[in-house]
C-alpha cells in the first residue's frame, strides 16, 4: 500500500493499523493525517506507547492521556475514580481521533484498558467509544517490556480490542530510509527469518574491531543492548577530550510540574547537557528547514555565546538553536521545555534508537537478549556502507516465528484494503471523506488540502443551503444519529444551552423521542446525584406531575457542588420529565 492510499483510508474514518518495514514512512503518514485534522479544527489525541516515541510525533504517552498511568488492571472503583477527573471528561468530550504510535511496545491488555476507558467516557459500547483509532507500529520491532516472568508481554493483536476494532490494515511498502538495495534485502530477509548465505556473508564482512582514529575522524554512533555500556562509553569519551567544558541547562515553562516532569522523562533531550569541542553528538528532533532530523550525527566544532556549532556527518555546518517540546491542550501550552536538541552520541541503546535514521553505526549485538533486537539496530542505518558490527550472537538476526506468520496475514489484509479502495470511484471516496468530516465536526468539509480556498463566503453558502430544514429538525436528525450534546453543539456551531432549548421543544412535541445520546454526556454517577437533588429541591413524590417550567434549576444547583454545570442539570431535567 502507498502512503496516498493509506491516507485516503484514514480520511474515510476507518479505524486503522499503519505498519510496514522500518523506514517506510509510518510516522510521516501519521503527522500528515494529524496536520490534516488540525487544519480543520478537529481534536486529536496524539499518543505513543513510550515517552520517547511520543516526542517524535509531539504527543504524550497513552498511559498519561487516558489517565491509566501504570495500571495493568482496572477495577470498577478505578473507573469511577477516573470519572471524577474533570480534565478527562473535557478531553474525551472533545476528542474525535486517537493516535497511538509504536504499538509494538504496548501490552495487549493495555489496549483493552484503553478501549474500556474510551467506552466509559463516551457512554457507549462501540469499539473505543466510537472514537477513530489510528494505531501505528511494526511487530518486528521490540515487544512490550515485561515487568516480571508472569507478564508475557504479548503484542496488541492478542487483545479483545484489536479483534473487535475492525481495523483496516495499511501495510506501507515504499522505502524512505535505506538508500541501497543491499540493506533493504538484508532487512527483508530478517523479516522472514531466512537470511541468505550471501547476505550473511555480507554482514560478517562488516564485523570489525571498534572504530579508532585510523578509521577516520568521524566516529560512528555505537548501539549497545545494555544501558551500562552506553553510559560508560559516553562519560569516558567526553572526559578524554582536553577542551573546556560548557554546560547548557534546560529551560522550563508552564505551571504544571507533573506535565513538565513527564516531558523531561519522555524527551531524549538532556536536562543538563555537558559539551566540549570535539564531542560526538546526535540531534534528537526533526528540523527539516535547518537541515537535521532526529538521529542526524555530528561533531561539536565550536561553543559560542549563541550556542553550539555542529558539523554533520555529511559536512553541513549548523549553528544549533534551542528547540521546544510542548504539551498542549485546547490550544494552550500546559508545559514546555526548551533545550538544545543534542545529546552525546558516542553510544546509545538499541531501545532508544527506535525511530531514528543514522548515518554511521557501530553495533554490538553480542549480548542480544531478545528477538527483533538485531533487526531494530540494523534498520537504523541508511546504507550498508555506514554499518560496522563488533559482535553478533545467535539471537541477533532472529525474529519471532509467530510474528513472521502474522505479518503474512497483515499483508493479505492490506492487499484486500487496497482492492476495496480501487473498486470505489473517486467521487465515492471523496463523499465518504466529506461525510466523516461532517461527523467529526470539521470546520472545513474539503477532503483535499485546499485550505486556502475555503473562505468565509463558502461557509456562509453552506449555512444558507441548510435553511430549507428547520433548525429544530437539524438538531433532531443529529441526535437520531447518536451524536452527543457536545458533538451536536459543534456540528451546529451553537452553544450547548441552545441545543438543549431545541431538545425541550422537541420533547414538547414528542414525549417519547430518544434523547439517550444527550443524557450520555452526563456520567451515571452525576445523573443519579442530579435526579436526587431534583427530588429533594422540589419535594417530588411518585405521583407528582412533572412540568418543565416548574422544575427550576437554581435550587438543584444549590444542592450540588461546582463540578455540576447548569447544562448537565438541564439535560437530566429532560430525563426526569421522560420518566427514565
Amino acid at each position: 500500500m502507498t502512503q496516498e492510499q493509506a491516507l485516503n483510508i484514514l480520511k474515510m474514518g476507518y479505524n486503522a493499523y499503519i505498519t510496514g518495514p522500518a523506514g517506510s514512512g509510518k510516522t510521516y503518514l501519521l503527522n500528515k493525517y494529524i496536520k490534516y485534522l488540525k487544519n480543520r479544527d478537529v481534536e486529536v489525541g496524539i499518543t505513543a506507547s513510550t515517552g520517547i516515541a511520543a516526542t517524535h510525533i509531539g504527543g504524550v504517552t497513552i498511559h498519561s492521556w487516558t489517565g491509566l498511568g501504570i495500571k495493568s488492571v482496572l477495577t470498577e472503583y478505578d473507573l469511577e475514580a477516573l470519572q471524577e477527573k474533570q480534565y478527562l471528561w473535557k478531553r474525551f468530550e472533545k476528542v474525535k481521533i486517537l493516535v497511538i504510535d509504536e504499538v509494538s511496545m504496548l501490552h495487549h491488555y493495555r489496549l483493552d484498558l484503553v478501549d474500556r476507558v474510551c467506552k466509559s467516557f463516551k457512554r457507549n459500547n462501540k469499539p473505543f467509544g466510537g472514537i477513530q483509532i489510528i494505531l501505528c507500529g511494526d511487530f518486528f520491532q521490540l515487544p512490550p517490556i515485561s515487568a516480571s516472568y508472569e507478564d508475557e508481554g504479548q503484542f496488541i493483536y492478542h487483545s479483545s480490542a484489536w479483534k473487535n476494532g475492525n481495523f483496516k490494515i495499511c501495510y506501507l511498502e515504499e522505502q524512505h530510509r535505506q538508500t541501497d538495495n543491499e540493506t533493504i534485502s538484508i532487512l527483508n530477509e530478517i523479516r522472514v527469518n531466512n537470511v541468505s548465505p550471501k547476505n550473511l556473508a555480507l554482514l560478517k564482512s562488516k564485523i570489525a574491531k571498534p572504530h579508532t582514529e585510523k578509521d577516520g575522524a568521524f566516529e560512528p554512533t555505537r548501539l549497545y543492548t545494555h544501558n551500562v555500556d552506553v553510559d560508560n562509553i559516553n562519560n569516558r569519551a567526553l572526559a578524554d577530550l582536553k577542551e573546556d567544558e560548557k554546560i547548557y541547562d534546560m529551560i522550563t515553562r508552564g505551571g504544571n510540574e507533573v506535565l513538565t516532569d513527564l516531558l523531561k522523562k519522555s524527551c531524549l533531550a538532556i536536562e543538563r547537557i555537558k559539551l566540549k569541542v570535539g564531542a560526538k553528538v546526535m540531534f534528537v528532533k526533526n528540523n527539516f528547514e535547518t537541515g537535521y532530523v532526529n538521529g542526524t550525527l555530528g561533531t561539536v566544532i565550536a561553543l559560542g555565546k549563541n550556542g553550539p556549532t555542529v558539523r554533520t556527518y555529511k559536512g553541513q555546518v549548523i549553528d544549533v538553536e534551542p528547540a521546544s517540546w510542548k504539551i498542549e491542550e485546547d490550544g494552550k501550552v500546559k508545559a514546555e521545555i526548551i533545550q538544545y536538541p543534542l545529546r552525546l552520541a558516542w553510544a546509545i541503546t538499541v531501545h532508544k534508537s527506535q525511530g531514528m535514521s543514522l548515518d554511521y553505526v557501530e553495533v554490538d549485538l553480542s549480548k542480544s537478549f531478545e528477538k527483533g533486537m538485531g533487526y531494530v539496530a540494523l534498520s537504523r542505518v541508511r546504507s550498508i556502507e555506514g554499518l560496522r558490527i563488533i559482535g553478533l550472537n545467535d539471537m541477533a538476526l532472529q525474529v519471532s516465528d509467530d510474528i513472521v506468520e502474522y505479518d503474512e496475514e497483515l499483508r493479505e489484509k492490506s492487499a484486500g484494503a487496497v482492492r476495496g479502495l480501487l473498486q470505489l470511484e473517486n467521487a465515492d471516496i471523496k463523499k465518504r471523506q466529506v461525510d466523516f468530516l461532517k461527523h467529526i465536526g470539521a470546520n472545513n468539509l474539503d477532503p483535499d488540502d485546499n485550505i486556502k480556498n475555503y473562505t468565509k463566503s463558502n461557509r456562509a453558502g453552506d449555512k444558507k443551503k441548510n435553511t430549507r430544514t428547520s433548525t429544530f429538525d437539524l438538531t433532531k436528525n443529529l441526535i437520531m444519529e447518536g451524536h452527543t450534546l457536545d458533538e451536536v453543539s459543534r456540528l451546529r456551531n451553537l452553544k450547548p444551552e441552545t441545543i438543549l432549548e431545541h431538545c425541550e421543544k422537541i420533547l414538547e412535541g414528542d414525549a417519547f423521542f430518544d434523547f439517550s445520546s444527550i443524557y450520555k454526556s452526563v456520567s451515571i454517577r452525576k445523573q443519579q446525584r442530579i435526579l436526587a437533588a431534583f427530588k429533594k429541591a422540589h419535594k417530588l413524590g411518585e405521583s407528582t406531575k412533572l412540568v418543565l417550567e416548574k422544575l427550576s434549576l437554581a435550587p438543584v444547583k444549590h444542592l450540588l457542588d461546582n463540578t455540576f454545570s447548569y447544562v448537565e442539570i438541564r439535560a437530566i431535567r429532560m430525563m426526569l420529565i421522560q420518566g427514565l
